[in-house]
């Protein structure tokens, strides 16, 4: 698993550990009281119901954005990765955007799109402490 998986798993984790009223691991930490925590990390395909890893990823970023509130995690991995390039890089800023301007959730997301950096600056700025675009720094 690379490490920016594990990082998202880790914060959902945390946040899970916190709600129990259990040790996290840190020195401190003020972690917001969620209602729900949704995680749509992985690749799968359903076959028994006929669903491809690209519907199975779909069905379940629906249900996010469906029933995320304003008091919801959210941790994405690799949104759009069941299809191509372009229609992946589409789907995973439509998602962001969401997130951002309908569900206002805290959200951490990673992804390989580099594209991804070039979003809207002011929404990057205003996301700033909502969201996390984790990218790994070009090889020197």
């Amino acid at each position: 698993m690379a490490e920016k998986s594990t990082f998202l798993r880790q914060n959902a984790l945390i946040a899970i550990l916190a709600h129990m009223d259990s040790f996290v691991p840190a020195d401190s930490a003020h972690i917001g009281v969620n209602d729900k925590i949704f995680s749509r990390v992985g690749a799968t395909d359903n076959i028994k119901a006929g669903y491809s890893t690209f519907m199975v990823e779909m069905i379940e970023t629906a249900t996010i954005v469906n029933q995320a509130t304003d008091r919801s995690l959210v941790i994405l991995d690799e949104i759009g990765r069941g299809t191509g390039v372009y229609d992946g890089l589409s789907i995973a800023q439509a998602v962001i955007e969401h997130i951002h301007n309908v569900n206002k959730c805290r959200a951490i997301s990673a992804t390989h799109y580099t594209k991804m950096s070039h979003m809207e600056h002011s929404m990057l700025v205003h996301i700033g402490k909502h969201y996390c675009c984790l990218r790994k720094a070009p090889m020197i």
